[in-house]
């Protein structure tokens, strides 16, 4: 009996801590709240607010819930003055524009909407294919039309069909890591495959019948999106700006002392953010194939916590040290390259097993496997589709735990395992028809998890099963780039089109959408699960920050 009331008197006592924790979480002291609300509407629930301080380079955003009520935590917003800004489609801020926030105390500010003057210019790129007309296989067709640019420069346009055919060959000549403002030519005979020229003509047709060719608005409605709702709202999300706005924080992950490292997708730099202090570090990559274009794509680490990235156009591969901070670079053979070779993606987060780094030429998708050691390459070359004798056009190429590699086939919907031993490839199919998987991540079960792209889902493989399993999202035209798990089994995914992030539980199917305050388009993503909830972190490719999200639950 005494040893009976000892463990109820502990489990009371760890039930009561755990309120005393949760109670404790809820009622953390605010630094700014108020309620968000509008003439049309009343309180509004999902609008996010954001508050930034003069002169900083952080950014602090929350949403509001139910009752159109924030709250930012005493804990992210230091005293001083801050400007405010809203996203919520549809609407502008009507005031108040500033707030004062002093220690010790809670600031208010309770803020005001009116009906937008422009809501084009509010459009994600998911409302602009979700408004426009025609079928789902011609709006596909405009998928790859959001890397460089969103699709309001298309629909502002005036450009006929002949004009667009125009544009594209221009287009293809362009590195993938161009923006409008920072364009880099490619070399020599290096282009970019648009396919068949049927299909870029009836591409160029549909371009021309929903941009302002033929008249000065648009025939058809502009839809959007709903605003986030219940746990949707209960976040919040920090974003650093970075020191240029010509940085495209293409790939970013944080090691194990809480720095968060990026590769530049247009410029030849490896990036460090301290997010304790805001301080931006940049280490010069070398150049190894002068006259080519210059930027860098995956990043990823090794077992000993080396940097490694893909130097995309410069033709070869680096390894950087955190210690010495110095780099190692090791270069594509010459007599493999040609001006098209391009090392996109690279894998050696299982090289310590066989000593083996994988590499993607997207030139003729070759694969190559490289020995750091002896710095030997080997040309394993394309793969095909047994079923049609296709090429495997692989995006993505994850390692297992045994380091052999998947191939994630960006033109059907095949995922390709290849035997790193024997250099067979098996091939499966997802349920999905020409779902496009593009990026993703071996779980510790050794579970593949991937992005479908034009399937607007989540896969993943079970190499034991021999099973695909999907999610489709929630959001239309989301269009998910790479997906990672997290330390509690769930997927979480970012969209390139709609500004979401996405959280999925396996289980329930259940998912979290959460509303980032800016366009974003978002490419690899990556969770932190040292903190509890994890933390979720993403560049913003296109708005030069690096963007930390934290649900509260």
């Amino acid at each position: 009996m005494p040893s009976r009331n000892l463990l109820l008197a502990l489990t009371a006592g760890v039930i009561a801590v755990g309120f005393s924790i949760i109670a404790a979480h809820a009622q953390a002291p605010a630094a700014l709240t108020g309620q968000v609300s509008s003439a049309a509407e009343g309180p509004m629930e999902g609008v996010v607010v954001s508050a930034k301080r003069d002169a900083s380079s952080l950014t602090i955003s929350v949403v509001s819930d139910n009752a159109g009520k924030f709250s930012f935590p005493a804990s992210k917003l230091e005293p001083g003055r801050y400007s405010l800004a809203i996203r919520a489609v549809g609407y502008d801020l009507d005031g108040p524009k500033t707030a004062d926030v002093a220690a010790g105390s809670t600031a208010t500010a309770d803020i005001k909407l009116r009906p937008t003057r422009n809501l084009a210019k509010q459009l994600t790129n998911a409302e602009w294919l979700a408004s426009f007309p025609g079928t789902d296989t011609q709006k596909k067709a405009l998928l790859n039309c959001i890397g460089c640019h969103d699709l309001d420069r298309i629909v502002t346009s005036t450009h006929d069909a002949d004009e667009f055919v125009q544009v594209f060959d221009r287009m293809t000549g362009y590195y993938p890591g161009s923006t409008p403002q920072y364009p880099q030519r490619l070399i020599g005979d290096a282009r970019r495959n648009l396919g068949a020229a049927a299909g870029v003509k009836a591409m160029a047709e549909y371009l021309a019948s929903v941009n302002l060719s033929k008249d000065e608005v648009w025939d058809y409605p502009l839809k959007t999106l709903p605003r986030p709702q219940g746990r949707a709202t209960r976040v919040v999300i920090t974003e650093y700006d970075l020191p240029r706005k010509q940085i495209q924080p293409h790939d970013a992950i944080v090691d194990s002392d809480g720095m968060v490292w990026f590769t530049h997708f247009g410029e030849q730099f490896l990036g460090k953010l301290d997010p304790k202090s805001g301080q931006v570090s940049e280490y010069p990559l070398p150049v190894i194939k002068p006259g080519y274009p210059v930027g860098t794509l995956d990043l990823e680490t090794d077992k000993a916590g080396n940097l490694w990235i893909a130097m995309m156009y410069q033709g070869g591969v680096a390894k950087f040290d955190k210690k010495t901070e110095t780099f190692q670079t090791w270069k594509v053979p010459q007599q493999w390259q040609t001006d098209a070779t391009q090392q996109a993606f690279l894998t050696p987060t299982y090289s310590h097993l066989d000593g083996k780094v994988w590499v993607k030429n997207s030139d003729r998708a070759q694969i190559l496997r490289l020995d750091p050691a002896t710095g030997e390459w080997e040309n394993l070359g394309s793969f095909k589709d047994p079923s049609n004798n296709r090429t495997i056009t692989s995006y993505g190429i994850p390692a297992d735990h045994g380091n052999n590699l998947y191939l994630l086939d960006f033109s059907s919907s095949n995922i390709g395992k290849l035997d790193a031993k024997t250099g067979n490839l098996t091939v499966y199919r997802s349920p999905i028809a020409n779902s496009r998987p593009r990026r993703g991540r071996v779980d510790e079960h050794n579970r593949l998890w991937f992005a479908e792209y034009a399937g607007n889902a989540i896969g993943m493989f079970d190499p034991n099963t021999e099973k695909i399993e999907e999610w489709v999202l929630p959001t239309p035209w989301a269009q998910p780039y790479d997906v990672v798990t997290d330390k509690n089994g769930e997927a979480w995914t970012g969209s390139m089109l709609s500004d979401r992030v996405s959280r999925l539980n396996p289980n329930t199917g259940e998912f979290v959408e959460y509303l980032l305050p800016k366009t974003t388009n978002i490419r690899r993503v990556f969770v932190d699960n040292s903190t509890t909830p994890v933390t979720f972190w993403v560049g913003s490719n296109h708005g030069a920050s690096i963007v930390k999200v934290e649900p509260m639950d």
